[in-house]
C-alpha cells in the first residue's frame, strides 16, 4: 500500500474499539440513566441512548469493570453530535476528563 493510500485510510490518529457494554450516564442536572458503549479511541465514545441529548451538554459516564483486570472506566464527555437511529439517539462525544 502506498504512504498515500495508508494516510487516508488511516485519518484518525485512535482507532475505535466496538465495546457495545452497558454504561453508567449521568447528565448536567443530576439525572442518572443506562446506555450503551458502542465503541470506544483514546478520544471519544459512541453512546446510544433511549433520549434526546443536546450538542455540547456535558455528561458523566462510568463503563463498569468486567474482570479484575480492567478497573471501571470514569469519564467527562461533552456530547459533539447527536443522531437519531431508530426509537434511539447515537451521540458522538468526546472524552474531556478521565477519573479512572
Amino acid at each position: 500500500m502506498s504512504i498515500t493510500m495508508r494516510d487516508y485510510s488511516e485519518k484518525r490518529d485512535f482507532h475505535r474499539m466496538q465495546v457495545n457494554s452497558e454504561i453508567q450516564i449521568t447528565d448536567g442536572e443530576g439525572r442518572s440513566f443506562t446506555g450503551i458503549c458502542r465503541d470506544l479511541s483514546g478520544t471519544g465514545m459512541q453512546l446510544q441512548v433511549a433520549d434526546f441529548i443536546p450538542e455540547g451538554a456535558v455528561l458523566h459516564t462510568l463503563l463498569p469493570a468486567t474482570s479484575d483486570q480492567f478497573p471501571p472506566f470514569e469519564t467527562e464527555v461533552r456530547v459533539l453530535r447527536t443522531e437519531p437511529s431508530g426509537d434511539a439517539f447515537l451521540l458522538g462525544v468526546v472524552i474531556e476528563r478521565v477519573s479512572h
